[in-house]
């Protein structure tokens, strides 16, 4: 019988918010017995810090390939972001020596994303192609790019969407409301569409997360509603909309991350999802097919059609497009989307091993 592991990253600090993708997936592979193999990162940025950490991380790769038995099934979740002594090699041992299966979980592609797409995210994502059996991808368009570049389409599993895992059930339903909701790095900076948020007519918004210029505070249709946990901020999104969008401009989405909307699966949609808000995202975003399929939300070119759109929109629309969004929270809240992709990346092992 096959036996699962998943290696997991843990600091000695507390988890960022961005982090939050990976901790589901983990934990929800913990609950169908993916045993976690944990490698400790100690912070520090001095030079002798930094060459410590790189001995542990040896030592702590090292005991992954100690403690994980032959022939069984291993998840990693990529890309994993930094350097680490002796990973590749510990990995490679693993799939000569110990013949173990390799699933690997895609959170992104730097060569679509073209943000952090250095020498060290091109080894990485080398690797992943070399030692997976199964990755396990965002979505159509992303599939279509691993076939491209190589990958059988017999070894790609689509995800879907990201879960959002939370404890409690959904207690409150959305309210119609002629407004969009952001969370997310609000820095005009990264992502300069903020920064023209204002000129929307007839359209309230509200923003949540870190890095707020106050000078959009100038726009009356604008307000800030602070910062939460990512526990929390599903909370808070009680009315109107999530917009899905990124990149330079309101009119489309522009840019190295607005373009990557046609690959990725954004996560600020799973959580506007699994707070049962109906979304608004770019027609020629990848996940505007699933929102489209179960009518969770509209699909527009710019930002600037919700000033038409929501002058004729009927609150029984709205409640329609909620009850979707619904549907799909219940899924996004209890896993249910990670759940079938992992079983069906291990019926396909399971299949493979019949074979020999």
């Amino acid at each position: 019988m096959l036996k699962f592991y998943q290696v997991t990253l843990e600091t000695t600090k507390e988890n960022i918010a961005g982090s939050k993708a990976v901790s589901d997936i983990s934990e929800i592979a913990c609950g169908v017995g993916f045993e976690k193999k944990k490698i400790i990162i100690f912070g520090g940025c001095s030079l002798g810090n930094k060459i410590k950490r790189q001995i542990k991380l040896a030592q702590e790769w090292e005991n992954v390939y100690d403690s994980i038995d032959a022939n069984s099934v291993l998840l990693l979740q990529h890309p994993f972001g930094m350097h680490h002594m002796n990973r590749s090699r510990s990995l490679r041992r693993l799939k000569k020596e110990k013949k173990i299966h390799v699933i690997s979980m895609v959170h992104d592609v730097e060569s679509l994303r073209k943000i952090f797409d250095n020498n060290c995210y091109k080894r990485e994502f080398s690797l992943m192609i070399e030692l997976a059996d199964i990755l396990i991808v965002h979505n159509k368009r992303m599939a279509e790019y691993f076939t491209k570049i190589g990958v059988p389409s017999n070894k790609i599993v689509i995800l879907g969407i990201f879960d959002y895992l939370q404890q409690e059930k959904l207690q409150h339903t959305p309210s119609f409301a002629k407004q969009i909701n952001i969370a997310g790095n609000l820095d005009v900076k990264k992502s300069p569409y903020i920064a023209e948020l204002g000129k929307l007519e007839n359209v309230e918004i509200k923003l949540y997360g870190p890095n707020f210029d106050n000078k959009i505070n100038n726009y009356t249709n604008v307000k800030y509603e602070g910062c939460f946990l990512p526990h929390e901020i599903p909370q808070k999104l009680i009315s109107g909309f999530g917009v899905v969008w990124d990149g330079t401009s309101i009119e489309s989405c522009q840019g190295p991350t607005g373009e990557y909307l046609k690959y990725n699966n954004p996560y600020k949609l799973s959580l506007y999802l699994s707070a049962g808000l109906p979304v608004v995202i770019w027609s020629e975003a990848a996940e505007a097919e699933f929102v489209l399929k179960h009518h969770a939300g509209i699909a527009v070119r710019s930002l600037c059609e919700l000033t038409d759109i929501f002058s004729y929109m009927t609150e029984a629309e709205y409640n329609e497009l909620a009850r979707g969004a619904r549907r799909v929270a219940d899924k996004l809240r209890t896993g249910q989307y990670t759940l079938n992709a992992l079983n069906t990346a291990i019926n396909i092992i399971e299949t493979e091993e019949g074979k020999e």
